[in-house]
């Protein structure tokens, strides 16, 4: 029931121009990664498919009623995932975590792992 009252208030809000302006224009928050209000703890949905022929997905924790990633696990190796929330941008989106963060605009983003190591990525949604 809570679930449909957050799909209702967001097309409530969508309907009634909360996000009027310039069709042209997109805002940080009209590019964050999107997910399903379901994918919560699913790591099957979001998935960074980079240049060196890995795949490290993202894992939501915790997703706005607009349906953004707030927070995430990003798993990069066998161990568990590193913990990373979304840092407002101007343009485009950040998701940093300790030693880790993600740069992207819309399907494409760059994966950092320090200062020295960067390597370019798609998002894909399944």
């Amino acid at each position: 029931m809570r679930n449909l009252m957050a799909k209702g208030l967001a097309a409530a809000i969508v309907m009634g121009g909360g996000l009027a302006g310039n069709p042209g224009t997109a805002t940080a928050a009209d590019m964050a990664l999107r997910a399903s209000p379901g994918a919560i703890g699913s790591c099957s949905e979001l998935v960074f498919s980079c240049e060196n022929g890995r795949q490290y997905p993202l894992c939501p924790i915790a997703v706005s009623v607009a349906g953004e990633v707030v927070t995430a696990s990003l798993h990069t190796g066998h161990s568990g995932g590193v913990r990373v929330r979304l840092v407002p941008m101007g343009v485009g989106y950040r998701y940093a975590g300790p030693g880790v963060w993600v740069d992207g605009f819309r399907g494409n983003a760059l994966l950092n792992f320090g200062k020295h190591s960067q390597i370019a990525c798609t998002i894909e949604n399944y």
